[in-house]
């Protein structure tokens, strides 16, 4: 789908290294609504795209709400988009979702971790304005570190819910965590971001409570890969056409190479849009965007970094 051109409505610091922006559009139309969690494609200035979680109410058509963190070794992505100031014209895409807010949950436990914040506090004011149960952990250096923390503390409706563990040390977490846990059932959700380490807590805490189904993760980096052993293997189409996938190419580069258009953004397994359907065969599934269940469902894969178990895949392209 074609980007829309946004203009930067507000530009705010929210910590020294952590930039919210509010995004516009520059024709002055409301944006499509949206669900809880998702996030967009940002070209930024550099011509980079990166993906940005949505963090405001998803109700308000009239402006979208980034946030973004400014990292040590960034190659231009983030470090340009804190150069950004009110007017400027950004790119972004239509809004995707790989983290989404159960329907049948009993309760919802939100556990962010630093910067994984920005996609809970849009499913926290999705949540709210539901009338559903709900409460949101937030875990970070200090409170000098925490971004959104005048919306959280301060909303009525929020700060009620909200359960701030600001300078925790990593090793004193999983018994926070696990405190949090023993209040839970089967049928309560768990919805968690943040840095690798940190969401693998939250899981090792959570999932013995609530099943690891229930444990819903938003990764922001690739998943690390041996590809020392990979083979290569065929890939059907449902329209019939074939393709020898060899063990050095990923699905993805095969079918562009090869004039057949697929969606996609990261190429690395985070950001989810060459999501495609799985009609026959096993996917190895590598990625970092689909959610447990997914997985073990095998209907559906990242064709960026994911390969197949056996030797041949029929796949339908979304």
């Amino acid at each position: 789908m074609p980007n829309v051109l946004v203009r930067v409505a507000e530009a705010i610091a929210e910590t020294p290294d952590i930039r919210a922006l509010r995004l516009v559009r520059d024709d002055g139309h409301p944006f499509a609504p949206y669900q809880a969690g998702a996030h967009v494609d940002v070209t930024g200035p550099t011509g980079m795209v990166r993906q940005y979680s949505l963090c405001g109410p998803p109700g308000d058509r009239t402006s979208l709400l980034i946030a973004v963190k400014r990292e040590p070794r960034s190659r231009g992505g983030s470090a340009a988009l804190h150069t950004v100031v009110a007017g400027d014209k950004l790119e972004i895409g239509s809004p995707r979702n790989l983290l989404t807010l159960s329907p049948d949950a009993g309760r919802h436990v939100l556990v962010a971790g630093g910067i994984g914040v920005t996609p809970l506090l849009s499913m926290a004011h999705q949540l709210h304005q539901d009338g559903s149960d709900f409460e949101l952990h937030y875990f970070a250096r200090s409170r000098a570190d925490a971004a959104f923390t005048e919306v959280l503390e301060q909303r009525v409706g929020f700060r009620d819910r909200v359960r701030p563990h600001f300078g925790v040390p990593r090793g004193d977490q999983p018994a926070v965590l696990a405190g949090v846990a023993a209040g839970l059932t089967i049928g309560d959700h768990v919805y968690t971001c943040g840095p690798q380490g940190f969401m693998d807590q939250v899981t090792g805490a959570f999932a013995p409570v609530v099943g690891e189904a229930h444990v819903h993760v938003e990764h922001f980096t690739a998943a690390e890969i041996d590809t020392r052993a990979d083979q290569p293997f065929t890939v059907e189409l449902d329209t019939g056409e074939v393709f020898r996938i060899p063990a050095d190419r990923s699905i993805l580069s095969v079918l562009t190479d090869n004039g057949i258009e697929v969606f996609r953004s990261c190429e690395e397994g985070i950001c989810g849009s060459c999501v495609s359907g799985v009609l026959e065969g096993t996917p190895d599934h590598r990625d970092n965007c689909l959610s447990a269940g997914d997985k073990a469902a095998g209907d559906q894969m990242a064709l960026c970094v994911s390969r197949a178990l056996t030797d041949k895949l029929v796949i339908e392209l979304y």
